[in-house]
């Protein structure tokens, strides 16, 4: 429980690092891509709410198929969004210009 609460709290840091830094930056410098970060968000937003959820049904003391369903749901969202975000953005990623601390870009990853 320790590993997935470390976890969680690193993912949702990385996902508002992207949220406030790394997506209006792109989206500044590519506004062709608005709609893709828009969905990106949507994704953050979604495994925010998973991440709650999960949180409260290991608070609220519930059978250990809760969690594991809360965990399933994550993984499925995530495998999607990385993939989606890589095929996107790689490119982008490597060519944008790096002029903010990658810690608050990226979260504490």
């Amino acid at each position: 429980m320790l590993f997935c609460h470390g976890f969680c709290t690193a993912l949702t840091g990385h996902h508002e690092g992207e949220d406030r830094h790394l997506f209006p930056a792109i989206a500044a410098a590519h506004p062709e891509l608005q709609n893709t970060l828009r969905s990106l968000e949507q994704d953050h937003s979604m495994i925010a709410h998973l991440i709650t959820e999960l949180q409260s049904s290991v608070t609220a003391s519930a059978t250990p198929a809760e969690p594991a369903r809360h965990l399933e749901g994550i993984a499925a969202i995530m495998e999607n969004h990385f993939r989606f975000e890589e095929w996107q953005l790689l490119e982008v990623l490597e060519t944008l210009a790096r002029n903010v601390d990658p810690k608050r870009v990226l979260g504490p990853l």
